[in-house]
């Protein structure tokens, strides 16, 4: 198996426990809009960004009128009644510096819009750590398309045989299998081992990864 030269990551979920907060995010401006949409079905479905969202949850394009409104929405209330609320993930930190001193390209690749993006890491306290980041004004389609991975890949100036993947849904799980990625994940995004099969190996959290390093499939041969 080719060795991992460098790592592509994902934020809600992987670094910081936001997903149940997006949920309730979606469902707020979901129902503001008339979209009678339960927390329950939107938290089935972040990991996705909102143009695969929509058209799951209410039959909309993102790119419509109430599309964008019911978008626009979501980030205002996201940030006015959720944001602070956010915490970070134990071990994201100290995993992300670990990779660093062990010579491995790191970049993001987020579902999330850029400015979501850049509170996320500073409460996740890494984002002086990873300057390289795309987001969703990178790409036309969200995960689990593909696009942001496979931009990510392209970023980083490596084969996507050489890069790994470390996120928490089955969405980042797909999209990093049609860039050709492989990928870890974690189960801090709330999904069950069977949900994330497919991955190399399945994690609680950062810190556990970190835990077990040395025996995990990203460790670099000495």
């Amino acid at each position: 198996m080719t060795q991992i030269q460098a790592v592509i990551f994902d934020v809600d979920g992987t670094m910081v426990d936001s997903n149940d907060l997006h949920a309730q995010a979606w469902a707020d401006a979901l129902h503001e809009s008339g979209y009678a949409v339960e927390c329950q079905r939107n938290r089935q479905l972040i990991g996705m960004g909102g143009d695969n969202l929509l058209p799951e949850v209410a039959s909309l394009d993102k790119d419509t009128e109430p599309g964008r409104q019911i978008s626009k929405r979501r980030s205002e209330i996201f940030k006015a009644n959720y944001l602070a609320q956010v915490q970070p993930l134990p071990g994201a930190r100290a995993l992300i510096t670990r990779l660093r001193d062990e010579g491995l390209k790191l970049i993001i690749a987020s579902s999330a819009k850029a400015d979501e993006l850049e509170q996320l890491l500073d409460i996740a306290n890494v984002g002086e750590l990873l300057p390289e980041r795309t987001s969703a004004e990178d790409a036309a389609h969200s995960k689990p398309d593909p696009d942001i991975v496979q931009i990510a890949v392209e970023r980083l100036g490596l084969p996507a045989s050489q890069a790994g993947m470390i996120g928490d849904t089955p969405y980042d799980l797909q999209a990093a299998h049609k860039a050709g990625v492989r990928m870890i994940a974690f189960r801090s995004g709330g999904w069950s081992d069977a949900d994330l099969a497919g991955a190399l190996a399945i994690y609680d959290t950062p810190a556990d990864l970190l835990a077990h390093y040395d025996e995990s499939p990203i460790a670099r041969e000495h």
